[in-house]
């Protein structure tokens, strides 16, 4: 099937639509915290030492497996994304990346029971780059388990236009040599890697796994490794060491390739711990900062502004 050109920008203004009626627009989704997909992402990380059952506890951040999109077939837009303008405002703008989120985990998730997701769009802003028009959609994620307050995720998406493709990867990583103090190890993102992680989390965002489609409509010189994926790479230092993680913030700052190696580090320092993936060019693409401590008893409203959480909509 021909491979749809990307279309003009000219043509993606939002300007015209009145997108703050979805400010407040909620969502609640139900699921049971399988063993299946926990296992499955330990294959996809290559770890064949650790093991789930029922009662036990799901990692930060891999709540990513459970409360899916199951949009039809015939709902989906040509990038693969469900259509816009349900639960998500129907941005015009044709590029969407998960930039960065925030995280409070007040007690782990248990594996083989049912949860629940409440989901809220907290703000629609419309801002202009060197690139052209964004808009940024914030989304409140709350995740309660037999009625105890688990997990609350605050989730930045931007849209943009095309705008320039971005230049191809360097091919020789021009690594500096670690910080004193400092972990780091490589990791050669490979197509089956991606796909894995796409099919886990049930997104059919082709520049995942569509190179062609990647390449030609949106620019890209090759797959790009997904922003969750990213982050469960970093937080991979504090799974292996059984670190307990009570919070966590991320920003993509640029993105990373298929077949293109990256490098991720950790610097723990006072209570926290600093974490980075760093491109072949040696500069950061995604920044992240751990909060090493034991997940908090439920209680009162959960926000703490050291997490980067707001009580009230921002």
């Amino acid at each position: 099937m021909p491979i749809p050109s990307a279309p003009n920008p000219a043509r993606h203004r939002d300007d015209s639509i009145d997108l703050s009626s979805w400010v407040g627009k909620t969502e609640v989704r139900e699921d049971l915290i399988a063993p299946g997909p926990a296992m499955r992402l330990l294959a996809t990380l290559d770890d064949v030492d650790t093991g789930f059952s029922v009662d036990s506890h799901l990692p930060p951040l891999w709540h990513w497996l459970y409360f899916l999109p199951g949009a039809p077939r015939r709902e989906l837009g040509t990038d693969g994304h469900p259509s816009r303008g349900g639960f998500l405002p129907p941005v015009e703008l044709p590029r969407r990346m998960f930039a960065g989120g925030r995280f409070r985990f007040h007690s782990p998730l248990a594996v083989g029971h049912p949860a629940r997701r409440s989901s809220e769009i907290v703000s629609v802003e419309r801002k202009r780059g060197r690139s052209g028009p964004l808009v940024f959609v914030r989304v409140r994620h709350r995740v309660l388990q037999h009625g105890r307050l688990c997990v609350e995720e605050v989730r930045d998406i931007v849209y943009r236009g095309y705008g320039t493709p971005p230049a191809a990867p360097i091919v020789d990583p021009r690594w500096a040599p670690a910080p004193e103090g400092t972990k780091a190890r490589i990791i050669d993102p490979d197509p089956v890697m991606l796909f894995r992680f796409s099919a886990l989390t049930f997104n059919a965002h082709r520049i995942h796994y569509d190179q062609p489609y990647a390449r030609e409509v949106e620019g890209y010189p090759g797959l790009l490794v997904h922003g969750p994926l990213l982050a469960i790479l970093l937080m991979e230092y504090l799974r292996r060491d059984g670190t307990p993680v009570g919070g966590f913030t991320f920003r993509a700052r640029a993105p990373l390739f298929c077949g293109v190696p990256f490098r991720v580090l950790a610097r723990p320092a006072n209570g926290r711990v600093a974490l980075w993936a760093e491109g072949p060019d040696g500069n950061a693409a995604v920044e992240a900062e751990a909060i090493v401590e034991p997940p908090r008893a439920p209680g009162g409203s959960g926000c703490q502004a050291d997490a980067g959480l707001r009580c009230s909509s921002t």
